[in-house]
């Protein structure tokens, strides 16, 4: 029985396909309404979070080298690995034979009222950690980028599965008439790993649910603008022909997928006269912008910063941003030194301009990427690396009813295995559906004969990081 107030969808049958002929008329219209409006439903419990800005730094930040000081791993650098560290490991993804243990070079100091520890390679955030929570004991499944950031997204390594995004967005619809509820936004430096449309896809959930990119040179979204030889009036007209048609398709064939077709329209109506106002940051006071270190009309993840922040504070109820770029197999000092001085700004800014305007309490903010990276050296030398390292990272949030301030879950004396608390990337989507009032068991989705959710069959909410 289900007992979601969420909807549960089935595959559509012969009979209830010969149903929707015979009375599509009514339903049709009934559906597509429901389609067009903003369309939030309720939640189980009450919510702490209304929506979400997920931080997602690609290819797997350093532990070792930002949250989790290990000074054993400094004492014993150089010395081969410790066999018992071996024990229930994955292969290494690429380095192969026995690796030498190697310690930060960076320096460690706690930080704010909280006592929280940050490296001296994150000086801005080490300003706001009184805001956040940092989970050092997270752990995946595989050390693999793609399956890695489709479990980190999707609950899954299998690829086309709803990603976070895409589920609140079928679970609790969009708070803004005028813009999807699902945004995406990207920056960052070529390091081979390439970003999938799956990251941001709506699986097997109705295809409104998928993530929007927002493009940082040029139109925003493609295809957008009306050439110069068509006026809003002659688009209006158009799509209403559209609209008539794909309703007589829809009266024919039963098609959820056509509702959802003209819905998607309809958005994109109403974005040509939203989105251009809303991505042009020469609107920001000249102070905000300072404190992002924003610069209009050059892409930067400090301009995805400030516009995550115009995004939810406009009503998008789910806002990514990917900063490629931090999987430094080699020379790590350099690359890491890289990615903290393009993101650590604007990170600190975003909590801070958040506080400000009162959209922390309820904003959720999530940093992390799909694993960390191993205490061992990959390469030997001054441009050493590190590799993929699924068995302990760490991940931060902030807002959104999160305890502030706080360490949360422990790793050994190197870094290398959780040791106490530790949060399965399940449990980190029980506790984020937690916070946004959605019981994890109960948010379902029927395909192929079998209910799926986000969770798949686990997860437990942490409920130590809960406010």
């Amino acid at each position: 029985m289900n007992r979601s107030p969420f909807p549960t969808e089935r595959l559509a049958t012969s009979s209830r396909r010969a149903f929707l002929q015979h009375s599509a008329a009514g339903l049709g219209t009934i559906a597509l309404s429901t389609l067009l409006r903003a369309d939030p439903r309720g939640t189980h419990f009450a919510a702490k979070a209304k929506r979400v800005i997920f931080l997602f730094m690609a290819g797997g930040p350093s532990h070792v080298d930002l949250f989790d000081p290990k000074p054993r791993l400094q004492e014993l650098d150089g010395k081969p690995i410790p066999a018992e560290l071996l024990k229930d490991h994955q292969q290494f993804a690429l380095i192969r034979g026995t690796p030498a243990l190697k310690g930060s070079s960076r320096l460690f100091a706690p930080c704010g009222r909280s006592g929280t520890i940050v490296s001296d390679w994150l000086p801005h955030l080490a300003g706001v950690v009184d805001d956040i929570a940092v989970i050092r004991s997270m752990k995946t499944d595989t050390n693999v980028h793609d399956p890695a950031v489709n479990l980190m997204n999707c609950g899954s390594m299998m690829f086309d599965r709803p990603t976070l995004g895409a589920w609140l967005s079928y679970g609790l619809g969009s708070d803004n008439h005028n813009l999807p509820a699902y945004m995406v936004l990207t920056s960052g430096f070529d390091d081979g790993q390439p970003l999938l449309q799956s990251f941001w896809g709506n699986g097997f959930l109705d295809s409104r649910h998928q993530g929007v990119p927002f493009r940082n040179q040029g139109d925003a979204v493609l295809h957008l603008a009306n050439p110069a030889t068509v006026t809003r009036e002659q688009r209006r007209e158009q799509l209403d022909l559209l609209r008539w048609m794909n309703q007589r398709q829809h009266d024919a064939l039963g098609d959820p997928e056509i509702l959802s077709r003209i819905a998607s329209y309809e958005m994109a109506f109403r974005m040509q006269a939203s989105v251009p106002a809303l991505t042009d940051l020469r609107n920001e006071s000249p102070a905000t912008l300072r404190l992002y270190g924003a610069e209009p009309g050059k892409p930067s993840f400090a301009n995805n910063c400030l516009m995550a922040r115009r995004l939810v504070e406009d009503g998008v109820r789910f806002v990514q941003l990917y900063d490629r770029g931090w999987d430094s197999h080699t020379d790590i000092q350099r690359e890491h030194t890289r990615q903290c001085t393009a993101t650590d700004r604007p990170t600190a800014a975003l909590l801070t301009d958040l506080k400000q305007r009162g959209l922390l309490d309820d904003t959720l903010v999530i940093w992390g990427g799909e694993f960390g990276r191993t205490p061992v050296a990959q390469v030997s030398g001054k441009t050493f690396g590190r590799d993929h390292h699924p068995h302990a990272f760490t991940m931060w949030m902030a807002g959104g009813g999160v305890k502030r301030g706080i360490t949360y879950g422990t790793t050994d004396e190197f870094g290398y295995h959780t040791e106490e608390n530790p949060v399965h990337v399940h449990d980190l989507h029980a506790t984020i559906l937690h916070l946004l009032g959605i019981d994890h068991e109960r948010l379902v989705f029927r395909n192929q004969g079998r209910d799926f959710r986000l969770t798949d069959v686990s997860g437990t909410v942490v409920k130590a990081l809960l406010a």
